[in-house]
């Protein structure tokens, strides 16, 4: 069989434009609906060893299917340096996302080289990590040894057969749950447990998942399956609307609205009424927060995305290889920046030109979640 690769990820993307008169990064920049930037998402692997069938299904990602050679992919030196030119324009969270960011070897060292970085105002990042939790009870005390804060682990089931058909790959949930574990022991937390609900696959566990988390010092968030890409056959009559979610906890455990605790934040809050604890959702699918935008996000290989749902990328890594110099490179990322309207959850059901549903975008297992 020949080999396949998605579009997304074979370099459709050019460099960026430098600027003629280059700038000093003042630790403040805002894009055009007057968005700063503040967090960036350093995706550091196309591979992993899960198959979701909501980012990854197996009948494209196959034995077959061509992953980018370790060549093209950032080294830990190239990523600390973008990393660091970002948080010198606001940036102040950064987290490392896949594919499954712990199959990258070594990950840990990447964890302390960006641990050093600091703000302009001399504070630390907020550095985490999402992960699948596959490797976690591994790799848990290593990270938090190298200066990584917290984690987020990706479980989309309590229900062992119904968590195995969702990762394609009959991984058991004991073992999420004892990564999880070790992650708290490690003090990698608060930890937050994401889980994907998709209509009919996995709504039914939305009650127990809930259930157990409840009391405990994990936040547990529910995602709305969400069109990511153009491989996971999206379907809106699948997404669960997180009101939905909401109403089925709220039924048999009391919920009552909890503040943000930050401008941007990507879930909206819920506390128990008995002081069991939060949960989260994110409703990129029915309650778009484009408004509040703040992320920017860094591909495997260089490419720079100014949404979650782009069609491409700006080619950092060109400039990084081409001998550009960090005046340089600094000046590029400010013209992204300032240039960028993204908005696609806003506009998602108006389907205009170029945006809507059909239009083509980058696979989240490519730019990371």
């Amino acid at each position: 069989m020949s080999e396949r690769i998605i579009f997304f990820a074979d370099g459709r993307a050019s460099a960026p434009t430098v600027p003629a008169r280059l700038e000093a990064a003042s630790g403040h920049i805002a894009d055009r609906l007057a968005r700063p930037l503040h967090d960036l998402r350093i995706s550091v692997t196309d591979r992993c060893n899960f198959r979701c069938v909501y980012c990854m299904p197996k009948e494209v990602f196959d034995k077959d299917y061509a992953f980018l050679p370790h060549s093209s992919l950032l080294s830990f030196e190239e990523i600390t340096r973008i990393a660091r030119l970002f948080v010198a324009h606001g940036v102040e969270k950064i987290r490392l996302t896949g594919g499954e960011p712990l199959l990258r070897k070594d990950i840990e060292k990447l964890v302390a080289m960006l641990s050093e970085l600091r703000t302009p105002s001399g504070q630390p990042l907020d550095l985490a990590l999402t992960t699948n939790g596959s490797l976690l009870a591994r790799k848990a005390q290593a990270l938090k040894d190298a200066g990584l804060r917290r984690v987020n682990v990706s479980l989309d089931a309590l229900d062992d057969a119904t968590f195995r058909r969702m990762n394609n790959v009959d991984f058991a949930v004991r073992d999420v749950l004892g990564g999880i574990e070790a992650a708290q022991r490690a003090g990698l937390g608060p930890i937050k447990v994401n889980m994907v609900v998709k209509g009919g696959m996995n709504d039914q566990e939305i009650v127990p998942m809930a259930r157990h988390f409840r009391h405990t010092p994990h936040i547990l968030r529910f995602i709305e399956y969400m069109d990511v890409g153009a491989s996971n056959g999206w379907d809106l009559k699948e997404v669960i609307p997180s009101a939905e979610v909401v109403r089925r906890i709220d039924r048999e455990m009391a919920l009552v609205p909890a503040a943000p605790n930050y401008s941007g934040e990507t879930a909206a809050r819920w506390r128990y009424r008995d002081g069991g604890g939060e949960i989260g959702v994110v409703s990129s699918v029915t309650q778009a927060f484009c408004a509040d935008c703040t992320r920017a996000r860094l591909s495997t290989e260089g490419k720079l995305f100014t949404c979650l749902f782009a069609g491409a990328g700006h080619d950092l890594r060109a400039l990084l290889r081409g001998g550009r110099d960090d005046a340089e490179i600094s000046s590029a990322i400010a013209h992204l920046w300032r240039a960028r309207a993204d908005r696609y959850s806003e506009t998602r059901t108006a389907n205009t030109a170029g945006i809507g549903p059909r239009a083509p975008k980058v696979e989240m297992s490519y730019i990371g979640g």
